[in-house]
């Protein structure tokens, strides 16, 4: 197998030998192609390897520049190396985008607690002294005001979150770390694989294990989300979300 090196600079194949004698033939490459064994590192021209100096098989000798310029303009797709996979993202970074936005939800939650503040406060109170509380005592309106604030501010960052993976493939904290969520080929994710199978199915479980009786909560839980985190030390650095929705993460 070989590598055939084009006029931009770009590695296309790897190729057999006879696909390379069919480029030749069809004058998408020459005598002064550039050309590697696959496993080694040194660049020769095609007319210093004798499986294609055949003259039958070569046509006119083409300068080196024209010879890489024909071949990129005509190489048929299937002979087009795809782009370099990028490189996978590191734990820590995964953990720093994760946290990072853990700590926006945590600042969007502030508005709403500073309203229902007070009337927490005194339900909390209530329930220290062993009394039963009072809801009448309670302030509606403020609870619904409260209540409304935390909804909007949530929801308007979750529709920001769930835009930003299903076109970049990346969270507020994945942007700012520099990382991003692909399919396993490399490819978008999008909106299924970035967010419905990956956030959103994983989540259901998790809500789904909570609601066992006595240990779904305490126990269950958060059992399953360590193990789906832990698992990015895994020789594959895929965690069970990713291993479910078909995902990694990688540098952006």
């Amino acid at each position: 197998m070989f590598t055939i090196l084009g006029g931009d600079g770009k590695e296309y194949g790897p190729a057999s030998a006879e696909q390379i004698r069919g480029w030749i033939k069809a004058g998408r490459a020459n005598l002064d192609t550039k050309v590697r064994a696959v496993g080694t590192e040194e660049w020769r021209r095609l007319g210093d390897i004798a499986e294609f100096a055949a003259p039958a098989d070569i046509p006119p000798v083409m300068s080196p520049a024209a010879a890489s310029a024909t071949f990129i303009a005509t190489a048929p797709a299937s002979a087009t190396a795809s782009a370099p996979a990028a490189a996978r993202a590191e734990q820590g970074q995964r953990l720093l985008a994760r946290v990072i936005d853990w700590i926006i939800e945590m600042i969007c939650v502030i508005p709403g607690a500073i309203i229902l503040g007070t009337e927490f406060i005194k339900f909390a109170k209530t329930l220290s002294q062993g009394q039963e509380p009072d809801f009448s005592q309670l302030d509606l309106p403020r609870l619904i005001l409260g209540g409304s604030v935390l909804m909007v501010v949530w929801l308007a960052l979750l529709v920001v979150q769930v835009w930003m993976l299903s076109t970049r493939g990346q969270t507020i904290g994945k942007r700012i770390v520099g990382i991003k969520v692909v399919k396993a080929d490399g490819s978008p994710a999008g909106f299924v694989n970035g967010w419905l199978m990956r956030e959103l199915l994983i989540t259901a479980i998790g809500i789904a294990t909570s609601m066992i009786p006595f240990i779904g909560p305490i126990l269950l839980r958060p059992a399953f989300h360590l193990v789906d985190w832990c698992m990015i030390f895994g020789d594959e650095q895929l965690c069970l979300h990713d291993k479910i929705a078909g995902t990694k993460v990688v540098k952006a």
